[in-house]
C-alpha cells in the first residue's frame, strides 16, 4: 500500500498553502496596525516634547525673575539698614539737642534770677535818689537777654535819624532752602522765624536809642519801601513822647518778610525826606535781587547783585552817614565788602553782630 500516492499530496499542498496563504494575511494586517500606532506615538511624543521645551523656558525665565527680585531684595535690605542707621543717628541727636535745650533754659532761669537780684538791689541803693535824677535820656527801654556787652561802635545822633529795615523774604531764614521753605508756611510761622525776630529786636533796640529831642522815621523795604507808620510818608515823627516809636515799633511785629531785595527803593526814601536826615541805619542781609525797573525772576548771580548794588548806591545823596548791620546770607559772599566799603565811603559804621545779639 502507497501512502505517498497524489492524493494526499494534494492534500498537504492545498493544507500548507492554506497555512502560508493565512501567514501573510495576518502578518500584513499587524505591521499595518503597528505603523499607525508608531505615528500616533511620535506625534503624542513631539506634542509632550514641545510642552516640555515650554515648561523649560518658562522655568528660566521664572529663575531670572527670582534673581531680580533676590537683587531688589537686598537692595531693599541694605536702605532699610541706612534708613535704620539715620534714624539712630537722628534720636541720638534729638537727645542732645533736647539736653542742650535744657541746659540752655536752665542757664537763662539762672540769669534771669541774677538780673531780678541785682535789680532789686540797684533798687534798695537808689531808694534815696530823685525821680528826676533817675530818668534816663533815652526815649524807649530795650531789655535783651544775655549777660554780654557789646562794643557796636555806632553813634546814635544827629536830629533827624532814619531806619531801613529789609523786609523781603530772604529775612525768613539765613539758608536758601530754609527760605524757600519758610516762604510757603503760614503768616504765624513766618512771623515767628528767629532771624526775623532778631531784626525786629535790633531796630527795637536801636529806636531805644534815639535822643528825645531827634526826628525820626522807619522804613521797611522790599521791592517797595513802606513808612511803618501808616500816612508818615516822606515827612518825620517827633521821638519826644515815643508815642510815634511806640507805635511804629508795635507795627513792625506785623509785618510778613516776602517779595524780593531793592536798595533803588530804599535808597529813594532817602532823597523823599525834607530835610535830608543826618544819620541813616540800613539793616540787611545781602546785596539786591530787583533793581529800579527790572524784575528779575528765577536765579540771579553774584555779579548781577553787585550790579544791582552800584546802579542804587548812583542815587543815594552824599555827605549822610550810612550805618550798616549785616545779617549774613548764604550764598552772598560778596555783600560784606560792599557795605564794608559803603560805609567807609560815607564816614558811617558797619557791623555784623553775633545771632544773641542784641
Amino acid at each position: 500500500m502507497n501512502v505517498f500516492n497524489l492524493a494526499f499530496l494534494d492534500v498537504m499542498s492545498c493544507g500548507f498553502g492554506a497555512v502560508i496563504l493565512v501567514f501573510l494575511i495576518i502578518n500584513h494586517s499587524t505591521e499595518r496596525n503597528k505603523q499607525e500606532v508608531n505615528v500616533e506615538l511620535l506625534s503624542e511624543v513631539e506634542r509632550i516634547e514641545e510642552q516640555i521645551l515650554e515648561g523649560d523656558e518658562y522655568l528660566v525665565r521664572v529663575r531670572n525673575t527670582v534673581e531680580i527680585l533676590q537683587q531688589k531684595n537686598a537692595a531693599t535690605d541694605g536702605l532699610a539698614d541706612t534708613v535704620e542707621k539715620n534714624l539712630k543717628r537722628i534720636r541720638v541727636e534729638l537727645a542732645r539737642l533736647d539736653d542742650d535745650t535744657l541746659a540752655a533754659e536752665e542757664s537763662i532761669n539762672q540769669l534771669k534770677s541774677d538780673l531780678q537780684a541785682k535789680d532789686e538791689e540797684r533798687r534798695r541803693l537808689e531808694g534815696g535818689v530823685e525821680e528826676g535824677e533817675r530818668k534816663g535820656d533815652n526815649v524807649r527801654s530795650f531789655i535783651g537777654e544775655g549777660n554780654r556787652q557789646y562794643l557796636t561802635g555806632m553813634q546814635m545822633g544827629g536830629k533827624r535819624v532814619l531806619i531801613l529795615l529789609d523786609a523781603s523774604a530772604s529775612m525768613l531764614d539765613e539758608t536758601i532752602v530754609n527760605v524757600i521753605r519758610r516762604r510757603n508756611m503760614r503768616t504765624e510761622q513766618k512771623l515767628a522765624a528767629r532771624k526775623w525776630q532778631r531784626a525786629i529786636r535790633t531796630v527795637d533796640w536801636l529806636a531805644a536809642q534815639i535822643p528825645p529831642d531827634s526826628e525820626f522815621q522807619i522804613y521797611t523795604f522790599n521791592t517797595v519801601a513802606t513808612p511803618l507808620v501808616e500816612g508818615t510818608r516822606r515827612r518825620w515823627l517827633a521821638a519826644g513822647d515815643g508815642a510815634d516809636l511806640n507805635r511804629a515799633i508795635e507795627r513792625l511785629r506785623h509785618v510778613v518778610p516776602e517779595k524780593g531785595t531793592s536798595l533803588h527803593a530804599a535808597f529813594q526814601v532817602v532823597n523823599s525826606l525834607s530835610p535830608r536826615p543826618d544819620n541813616v541805619f540800613l539793616l540787611v542781609d545781602g546785596l539786591p535781587t530787583q533793581g529800579e525797573n527790572i524784575k528779575l525772576q528765577g536765579v540771579i548771580s553774584g555779579r548781577q547783585r553787585q550790579r544791582l548794588f552800584r546802579r542804587a548806591l548812583a542815587i543815594l545823596p552824599a555827605n549822610i552817614p550810612v550805618n550798616i548791620i549785616l545779617f549774613p546770607m548764604e550764598g552772598d559772599p560778596a555783600a560784606a565788602a560792599e557795605f564794608w566799603r559803603l560805609a567807609q565811603a560815607t564816614s558811617g559804621s558797619f557791623l555784623s553782630p553775633s545771632r544773641d545779639w542784641p
